[in-house]
């Protein structure tokens, strides 16, 4: 078994580095014109093209000297695996081999461009470049996966994780993603602010856009002039929290505390703005509230005034965002408030406290976490919003679209929208602080392996009387909202032309079955098919990445595992606005040249959505005993067959969950996409965002409309698929 294990081991090297090879004699080193994997350069003569040519042929033919280290690292691999024994001197060499290719792949990159030198510093001291480089195409990418896993041998042949290849592998393999893909591109945004109009780093430029009172001016407050965006955004973000908070509280006491007949269909309402794009309500309260809304023309009607446009601006933006977000803090909360131990209030009423003084001394204070949680969401999710602040927002300018304005606008100021994003991030890292401080290390436990027989406390009859009248008030403006949706997608022009017509969704979904065959001829389809292309390429894939590394942290320990585990979640504390703007500072120029491409767009919604499965896949590996996998390595499985074989299968319900998730929120993304479509990739969110600016609500209504429908019916499906995963799981376990 062991002489089977060592042949095996010296095969996936041998491979490994076969790839690297490969990867310097006979593909592209420099990614394409006409796609990363694009086959032009197939040719008798490509080895000569400046464009295409290998590794080994950029440096002999092109003169590209820095390009000859980057063969050192496979003769130190070859040298380790046919000469040096298995062992210590082994590994070193493998250690040495990759990590010279790794870090010397890093440093020409970063240091020589499109431009040639990238610093002046270079330029001075080694003098100007007759040669240039692009982005590292699929030659680059095969010799980095080649490092990368020799590299993780090497560590593995020294005994790290008990000589683990998998384990080992899959670590740095992470590491080294989260270093690519969020670490370097926050860090290239925070650097981006410091660099003046003569591209020279000064500490001062910076200092003054951080201080610019268009970003800090309390005006508004004082003499009720216009205050910076980011007061705006931080009392927007404050307001919404707050209210979607309280009312996320109601709900989840409505449907857990009291007998409404009705709280069925309110728990199920909760999933309508997770499949509805981020702008849509904001759409519809236009429709409702704006100068030709319904609303606003009946009321001017009969007062006999003339219609305002009152909605444009904060009052528009805190409505929307409320009816988007409060559902979100209704997820959380209910959780929370059906945890909370039904015996605590018992034993509260035993002491002869009134109802009263058990919710607000029990319950309440049990109910904590949840309410941090919910504002926090409620806050951030404020704070990163890009569409109703784009659609409603008016005079009322916030952070993230002033980040976009700065872009792509007329202005084009990198370092102005670098410095914007860095304080919308530093708003979001603060209010996680701020909400680990206000929970302090006082324990909320109330569920333990005790079972627990009470009842929850019904709530008091004042305290549940405006309660109902609230959450059924509410309840019944949000299908107003969503009734507007639907209607409007049907209204030939509104406030105009109220009449019925098939019309926007013919423009948009137009097929053409003339000629033989299906012809797409509605303005929608590019986007369309581009949108769930790229959905259905990403959601399988960050699933499984957030799976690793679920597996990784709940069944291995390894040194520096909280900085793992901290670096792997920090995708879901940097707003979208900030991972956009960031990817473009980062991706547009080499080494990695991806900006304009579908697979920015992959690479954004893998990182972005990543976290969603790896808390996932933590909860359900939780409930996998560890005996599962010990009893997998005792029979002679490796971990890579334990996790394909033993974990993955058990890990059903929560692959479909983390399925669903990055599905859905692929399809209705926007404050992120919006810097990364272009011309060849637009998405549906992009394209919808273009009709609200030409005024043409009626065809962007219907392509959401269109979009709704579809994620309910993924939704459903998925939710079939995972309820059948888990009966079969019962069904096995009861059988045995």
């Amino acid at each position: 078994s062991n002489m089977k294990a060592l042949k095996s081991n010296k095969s996936i090297a041998n491979f490994w580095l076969a790839v690297g090879v490969f990867s310097c004699l006979a593909v592209p080193w420099y990614a394409i014109d006409d796609g990363f994997i694009g086959l032009d350069w197939f040719g008798s003569d490509y080895i000569f093209d400046s464009d295409y040519a290998p590794l080994l042929w950029q440096f002999v033919i092109c003169g590209k000297f820095w390009l000859a280290p980057l063969l050192l690292p496979f003769v130190i691999a070859s040298l380790a695996l046919t000469k040096a024994k298995r062992g210590r001197t082994q590994a070193h060499l493998l250690i040495i081999g990759g990590g010279i290719g790794l870090l010397w792949l890093a440093i020409q990159g970063l240091s020589i461009g499109i431009r040639g030198w990238q610093f002046e510093t270079l330029e001075t001291l080694l003098g100007p470049l007759s040669n240039r480089q692009f982005g590292i195409g699929v030659g680059g990418l095969l010799y980095y996966l080649s490092c990368l896993f020799l590299f993780s041998f090497g560590v593995a042949e020294r005994k790290g994780a008990y000589g683990d290849k998998f384990i080992i592998s899959m670590i740095i393999f992470v590491i080294l993603l989260v270093m690519i893909f969020i670490v370097y591109p926050i860090g290239k945004l925070f650097v981006s602010g410091f660099i003046d109009d003569q591209n020279n780093y000064s500490f001062l430029i910076f200092l003054e856009k951080f201080t610019d009172k268009r970003i800090w001016s309390v005006a508004c407050f004082i003499d009720a002039g216009r205050c910076g965006v980011a007061i705006n955004s931080l009392v927007m973000a404050i307001i919404v929290g707050a209210l979607t908070t309280i009312l996320g509280l109601i709900f989840a006491l409505l449907v857990t505390r009291t007998s409404l007949k009705f709280r069925r269909v309110i728990r199920a309402m909760s999933v309508l703005p997770i499949i509805t794009p981020p702008f849509v309500i904001g759409l519809a309260i236009i429709l409702l509230f704006g100068l030709s809304g319904i609303v606003t023309t009946f009321v001017a009607d009969i007062l006999g005034v003339q219609p305002t446009r009152w909605i444009y601006g904060l009052p528009g933006i805190i409505i929307a965002q409320t009816l988007a977000y409060t559902p979100i803090a209704f997820l959380v909360l209910i959780g929370v408030v059906e945890s909370v131990s039904p015996s605590l209030e018992e034993a509260g009423q035993t002491l002869r406290a009134n109802p009263y003084q058990v919710f607000n001394t029990i319950s309440l204070p049990l109910m904590r976490p949840g309410i941090a949680n919910a504002f926090l969401l409620g806050f951030i999710e404020s704070m990163v919003d890009f569409g109703n602040p784009l659609v409603l927002g008016g005079n009322y300018d916030v952070l993230s679209t002033e980040i976009f304005f700065a872009i792509v606008g007329a202005q084009y100021d990198q370092g102005r929208a670098a410095v914007l994003a860095i304080v919308l991030l530093s708003f979001t890292l603060l209010a996680f602080y701020i909400q680990r401080f206000w929970l302090g290390k006082k324990s909320y436990t109330t569920v333990t392996g005790k079972g627990d027989s009470g009842l929850p406390m019904k709530l008091p009859t004042l305290l549940s009387l405006p309660i109902i009248a609230i959450g059924l008030s509410w309840a019944m403006f949000t299908l107003v909202i969503y009734s507007i949706i639907v209607y409007g997608s049907f209204v030939e022009m509104w406030g105009l032309n109220y009449d019925l017509t098939f019309k926007h969704y013919i423009t948009a979904f137009e097929i053409n079955l003339e000629g033989g065959g299906i012809q797409w001829t509605g303005s929608a389809w590019n986007s369309f098919w581009t949108t769930l292309t790229i959905a259905l390429i990403a959601a399988p894939l960050t699933a499984t990445l957030g799976l690793i590394i679920a597996y990784l942290l709940a069944r291995h320990n390894f040194y520096a595992k909280n900085a793992f585990e901290f670096g792997t979640m920090l995708s879901f504390a940097i707003p979208g606005t900030v991972i956009g703007v960031s990817y473009i500072l980062a991706f547009n120029v080499p080494p990695i040249e991806i900006t304009g491409t579908g697979i920015i767009l992959i690479v954004s919604f893998i990182f972005r959505n990543m976290p969603v499965g790896l808390r996932s896949g933590l909860a359900a590996m939780s409930q996998l005993d560890k005996s599962l996998d010990e009893s997998s390595l005792t029979l002679g499985a490796s971990s890579f067959q334990t996790f394909r074989a033993v974990i993955l299968p058990l890990l059903r319900p929560a692959i479909l969950a983390a399925l669903v998730f990055s599905f859905v929120r692929s399809m209705t993304a926007i404050s992120a996409v919006i810097f990364l479509v272009s011309a060849e990739y637009d998405m549906a969110t992009s394209y919808i965002i273009g009709r609200v600016e030409n005024n043409d609500y009626g065809l962007a209504i219907a392509y959401s409309t269109t979009l709704i429908t579809l994620m309910l019916t993924v939704i459903v499906l998925m939710q079939l698929a995972i309820g059948k995963a888990v009966t079969h799981r019962q069904e096995n376990t009861m059988k045995s």
